[in-house]
């Protein structure tokens, strides 16, 4: 008996589905966001639109806090607002019981209209003016000192206010991780810390030393850096205690904890690399009481942001145009670029799909809207066929990119949040011409 005949088809082949790096990586598809279906979000508020979740903000704030008030009772977070200072996202955490932590006087400005009361603020940066820093003492804030003449700014309004004046130090310090970040503040190992220190304790009584801090990092994978970090500050506190006689009482160990997103360098998936919330704490609380047993150790403050809210974000982009480019890369051009993802210079963010189309992949380029050759969102991904209208999930980008995106070419986007009732809130509408020229005369 003839067999039927079966018409010959060409599949699309992959190599490499299996290899030392790992698995081919298909796109998700993500077709909501907390119950509400993205399609519908971007017809009621527009593309680009960043979207973010309350419930993942919470869910990330319980997470580390667990983590280190399960391990260190005497525990005070803080929020850093550079991180994303929507007044929105920024009370979430105030209502968590987060203090504020701020580089310039705009954030200060920022905190305080939130509801953060001064003495709940922690004031760092190598930029801060002469009358944010009156009115920070004023009120009672943390003043973290990064250099020498901002250290005699304090003397002069110490004198003006005939006050005595609580401060900390920031420093700088070798962890053995690259690079070193030794542009802020006074260094440990050269002895400039404890020169800076000895000016305050011979300041005839102007200025007190309360507490010491470091930021060894961003995106920070490597743990036993906090370790010795934790070590060294401790140790340098105590000298500043015993030998210099300061009232010292807290030491804050900064952030630098890495969200689940993927460096351009990395090669393995993120979850086999980023440590937990526990590890860290872990180390870092088991260094500070080692060193101060059996005295009752200091306050720990922390300055969390980019762990905590970079996977709470998303922005959801539109196709406005395709192309095929000389080397038969497929290229697609989204309304959203590096003007609203400044973070994509050093991250390959997440593309994920709002329904799956049934068709074979390609390896493909994203462009974004800018007339700038730079403008690229994600050099190399696998993408079904797209047309003009498609809209793609691009995440996590809850972190650095709403602080850092430019009006440039084009103007800056909705941006909503679903809230823990799972409503959808418009916290900040997107430009206009008008709110551009409003500036001009």
């Amino acid at each position: 008996m003839k067999k039927d005949y079966i018409r010959p088809t060409i599949k699309r082949q992959f190599m490499g589905m299996a290899n030392k790096f790992g698995s081919l990586n298909l796109p998700q598809v993500i077709s909501e966001i907390d119950g509400h279906k993205i399609e519908d979000l971007i017809k009621g508020f527009g593309s680009p639109l960043f979207i973010f979740s309350e419930n993942l903000i919470r869910k990330k704030i319980k997470e580390f806090k667990n983590a280190f008030e399960s391990r260190y009772p005497n525990f005070q977070p803080t929020w850093s607002y550079k991180t994303n200072y929507l007044n929105s996202i920024c009370k979430i955490f105030h209502e968590e019981g987060f203090w504020a932590e701020v580089v310039s006087s705009f954030e200060y400005q920022k905190a305080r209209l939130n509801g953060v009361s001064g003495n709940k603020i922690i004031y760092n940066g190598p930029s801060k003016s002469y009358d944010s820093l009156k009115l920070a003492i004023i009120e009672g804030a943390k003043i973290h000192i990064d250099h020498l003449d901002e250290l005699n700014d304090i003397l002069k309004i110490s004198a003006e206010l005939e006050k005595t004046v609580s401060v900390s130090l920031r420093i700088n310090l070798d962890t053995g991780t690259f690079p070193n970040w030794n542009r802020f503040g006074f260094n440990l190992e050269s002895g400039q810390a404890l020169e800076a220190a000895r000016k305050i304790s011979h300041s005839n009584g102007k200025l007190k030393l309360i507490g010491v801090h470091v930021h060894i990092g961003t995106f920070v994978l490597e743990t036993n850096a906090y370790k010795i970090a934790a070590k060294k500050i401790s140790d340098f506190y105590i000298t500043l205690r015993d030998e210099l006689k300061q009232p010292m009482n807290y030491i804050d160990l900064g952030g630098g904890y890495p969200s689940n997103s993927k460096l351009k360098s990395q090669y393995l998936n993120t979850s086999y690399l980023i440590p937990n919330f526990d590890t860290y704490a872990e180390i870092i609380c088991k260094e500070i009481y080692d060193a101060f047993s059996p005295d009752e150790p200091p306050t720990l403050f922390t300055e969390s942001g980019r762990a905590m809210v970079d996977e709470a974000g998303f922005l959801a982009s539109s196709v406005v145009g395709t192309k095929l480019l000389p080397n038969g890369k497929r290229a697609y051009i989204m309304n959203a670029g590096v003007n609203l993802l400044y973070t994509s210079t050093w991250y390959d963010y997440k593309i994920s799909i709002l329904k799956n189309s049934g068709f074979g992949y390609e390896d493909s380029i994203l462009y974004g809207p800018l007339c700038m050759n730079i403008d690229i969102i994600r050099e190399n991904c696998l993408l079904p066929n797209l047309v003009k209208g498609d809209s793609i999930l691009i995440h996590p980008v809850g972190a650095y990119n709403v602080t850092q995106w430019m009006q440039f070419i084009e103007m800056r986007p909705a941006v909503v949040l679903i809230d823990s009732k799972q409503n959808v809130k418009l916290i900040r509408r997107k430009e206009t011409v008008e709110d551009l020229n409003c500036f001009e005369s």
